[in-house]
């Protein structure tokens, strides 16, 4: 199959969010299937430099396409790259007036002004490229609002194109929270006639929303798991869109996300003390958790439960809740470590913490990759009380290294983290500790429960054992985006055929 990903983001050229991760193991995993698959997003050259990526790592593509964003004429230049190992072909459209800037989408706490027309430039050029190359791909699979416009014009303008004739449209929401809402005059930008600017199409409450845009035109919908999935249609998680949602479920699909194992496995990661595996654990894990103790400036206890979460430090994640429980279970004989940036309030919040607590509580503002791995290999218990969550990486990345997951019973968390409680660990499902109430009262219990369990050796070991050797990899979820694909080809195929036999 000839598969075309976009996406704004992925590792390693840039990332903001899972949506990165996703967007560069789905491609690699599509094609160690068998699989011929292009990858495009845009270049961010501040990005890519501060990643340790130069412009020599790039070939220069010939090709160059001229995109009409409203009345202006803007030149697209092309570099490829490939993963390491990799067959995937990742091109990287070039506009430095849209994309060489400091951030990716917003600067200073306030979101790029032109981030419409840049991302409506962005999907223009993708088709364009993909007609110039003559990839002719089977499917097209867009991901979020920054790609929402692509199912649109490929129904609209490019269904009928040589190359495109076969070509079906997936479309994946990551986060309903991030719609790309934009003043309907932004309409005129993507160059789509303006009766297509309706309740039933592009229109939201008077603006034009590129989110709505995809779901509506594309031949398939997914989101980043199952139970996600059911709570988009509700008025809770669907953030007005609900009910467009609701009349398309018959093409929404959840499919929990993957784990790059190149990129995330305690026994050939180079940014860990020890490797080890299910069988190592016992040896290996214990070496991990003295060195980060080490590091971070706590004493090296071996006994004592840790306690810890890498994450945006915002209420979304449950920062509130934890700080609030945090509180509470600091007069126990625990340590707690913390990893991320966000809110000014909960920086200083959880920086003071660690400066209360100088034996117990670490904080690090900021992001170390290095440092990521090192805390997921380290912690006895990985926080993760999202007030929601699509999907979630840190939960899995947890289970694969030995470290029990205590999380909000939403979304990908719910898909993947089984409760510890009697009848699941006798049957040998549990893996970690969740919670369903939202109130830090509710995740103190919680976490003096796992607190608890710590002590008991043997099941503990088993709720180790449980997440280590379960295959949370890509295999099973790239299969599941391969029986959506052809499903998508199936009901483009039917529409094409419905279409020509029209009178």
């Amino acid at each position: 199959m000839k598969i075309v990903l976009a996406s704004s983001e992925a590792i390693p050229f840039a990332k903001t969010g899972g949506l990165a991760d996703v967007a560069s193991a789905l491609s690699k995993a599509l094609a160690e299937a068998g699989h011929e698959v292009s990858l495009f997003l845009p270049y961010y050259p501040q990005s890519t430099a501060r990643r340790g990526i130069n412009a020599d790592d790039f070939e220069t593509c010939p090709e160059k396409v001229i995109i009409s964003v409203g009345s202006k004429d803007v030149e697209a230049s092309l570099l490829k790259a490939k993963f390491p190992n990799s067959n995937v072909s990742v091109y990287l459209v070039d506009q430095p007036r849209y994309f060489d800037r400091p951030e990716l989408y917003h600067e200073g706490g306030c979101d790029y002004q032109d981030n419409c027309e840049r991302f409506i430039f962005f999907s223009r050029s993708v088709l364009e490229f993909v007609d110039k190359l003559n990839l002719k791909p089977d499917v097209i699979h867009s991901n979020d609002w920054q790609t929402g416009l692509i199912p649109a014009l490929l129904n609209i303008e490019y269904q009928d194109r040589p190359g495109f004739e076969k070509t079906a449209s997936i479309y994946t929401i990551h986060n309903m929270a991030f719609q790309g809402q934009y003043w309907h005059w932004d309409m005129l930008l993507t160059g789509i006639d303006w009766k297509y600017f309706n309740r039933h199409q592009m229109e939201f409450f008077g603006q034009l929303n590129l989110l709505k845009t995809g779901i509506v035109f594309s031949d398939m919908i997914t989101t980043v798991s199952p139970t996600y999935a059911n709570e988009i249609r509700t008025e809770r998680f669907g953030y007005g869109l609900h009910g467009v949602l609701d009349s398309h479920a018959d093409r929404l699909v959840g499919i929990l996300n993957g784990v790059d194992p190149s990129e995330w496995n305690p026994e050939t990661d180079p940014n860990i003390e020890a490797n080890y595996s299910a069988k190592t654990v016992e040896e290996g894990k214990p070496r991990c958790k003295a060195a980060l103790q080490a590091r971070l400036g706590l004493p090296q206890r071996p006994d004592v439960p840790l306690l810890g979460t890498i994450s945006r430090m915002t209420d979304q994640k449950g920062f509130s809740l934890i700080l609030d429980a945090a509180e509470n279970l600091l007069t126990t004989d625990v340590q707690m470590i913390f990893l991320g940036t966000g809110d000014p309030l909960h920086e200083v919040a959880f920086t003071n913490l660690a400066k209360r607590f100088p034996d117990k509580v670490a904080t690090y503002i900021g992001f170390d990759e290095a440092l990521a791995h090192q805390i997921e290999a380290g912690l006895d218990i990985f926080l993760m009380p999202s007030q929601f969550e699509p999907c979630g990486l840190n939960q899995m990345y947890s289970l694969i290294y030995g470290t029990v997951p205590l999380v909000h019973e939403v979304g990908g968390l719910a898909d993947s983290v089984i409760d510890a409680s009697g009848e699941n660990l006798e049957n040998g499902t549990a893996n970690g500790f969740s919670f369903w109430h939202f109130d830090a009262t509710v995740l103190y219990r919680q976490m003096r429960r796992a607190v608890e369990m710590y002590s008991d050796k043997q099941n503990w070991n088993q709720l180790i054992q449980t997440g280590m050797t379960k295959d949370w990899s890509w295999n099973q979820s790239a299969q599941n985006y391969l029986s959506v694909y052809q499903r998508a080809c199936s009901l483009r195929a039917c529409k094409t055929e419905s279409v020509s036999s029209s009178p």
